[in-house]
């Protein structure tokens, strides 16, 4: 079973990119407390998916929070200079506005779930 459930800050502005003609991307990080006595936060990579996209960079900006399930992705790539690199993020399934918008609108709104094969 691959389920996460994340409540935490947004630590970067939301990026938008177009994937060919049908499909975005939104991708941010997420600071996540950690629940120790030591505290800090955990900085992990997300990613929302079309209209997920759109809504995240029109709502969402640093400092937001939100809740989000998902599930963990990892991928791996060569870099320009040969190294292997990696990678372990998480694709949203649906996402939460907690944080009271600025222009007036609810203060929570759900994205639409969108099946993974959609992406």
């Amino acid at each position: 079973m691959n389920v996460v459930t994340l409540i935490g800050n947004l630590a970067t502005n939301v990026d938008v990119r177009q994937i060919g003609d049908d499909k975005k991307v939104a991708n941010f990080v997420l600071a996540v407390d950690r629940q120790s006595k030591d505290g800090g936060a955990d900085f992990i990579r997300v990613a929302a998916w079309n209209k997920q996209a759109e809504l995240c960079e029109r709502f969402l900006s640093k400092g937001r929070r939100i809740a989000l399930d998902g599930r963990l992705r990892s991928r791996s790539w060569e870099d320009p200079d040969g190294k292997r690199r990696s990678a372990v993020e998480v694709w949203a399934n649906s996402v939460q506005f907690l944080s009271p918008p600025d222009d007036g609108t609810p203060t929570s709104a759900d994205l639409p779930f969108e099946p993974a094969a959609a992406r």
